[in-house]
């Protein structure tokens, strides 16, 4: 697991290899991970942007980005969380991802950037 906070926003993220709806002879290999945003701040934010960097263990790169997380676009008030599980694609059975959301800040209306911490993504036989 790991965590980083951004802005008094808290973003930690927990990873789950996925063998059943892998298929390492076709290097196919899924991976889930739930996210846990969690509004250290004064003011509540709303969640309007994703942007994740996803990268293989054999050189392939990819961005996605795009409106909200998993179809939503949460508003998270002051010492509330929001949270929410999704998944990736790899072609190798190693390798990482992370990125960042963009947040508006309710009250002010401004933007803010907040970070995405890199995380792993390891099929478990890699660790043996």
């Amino acid at each position: 697991m790991v965590q980083q906070v951004t802005e008094g926003v808290s973003v930690t993220v927990e990873t789950f290899y996925q063998p059943v709806q892998s298929n390492p002879v076709s290097s196919e290999f899924l991976f889930a991970y739930r996210i846990t945003i969690e509004n250290l701040s004064a003011v509540p934010v709303k969640l309007l942007r994703r942007h994740w960097h996803i990268v293989d263990s054999n050189g392939s790169y990819r961005e996605v980005e795009g409106d909200g997380v998993v179809g939503q676009q949460p508003i998270i008030a002051p010492g509330e969380n929001y949270q929410y599980t999704s998944a990736a694609n790899l072609r190798s059975e190693i390798g990482k991802m992370f990125g960042s959301y963009q947040m508006e800040n309710i009250h002010s209306k401004k933007l803010i950037t907040v970070s995405i911490p890199e995380f792993q993504l390891i099929a478990p036989f890699k660790l043996n």
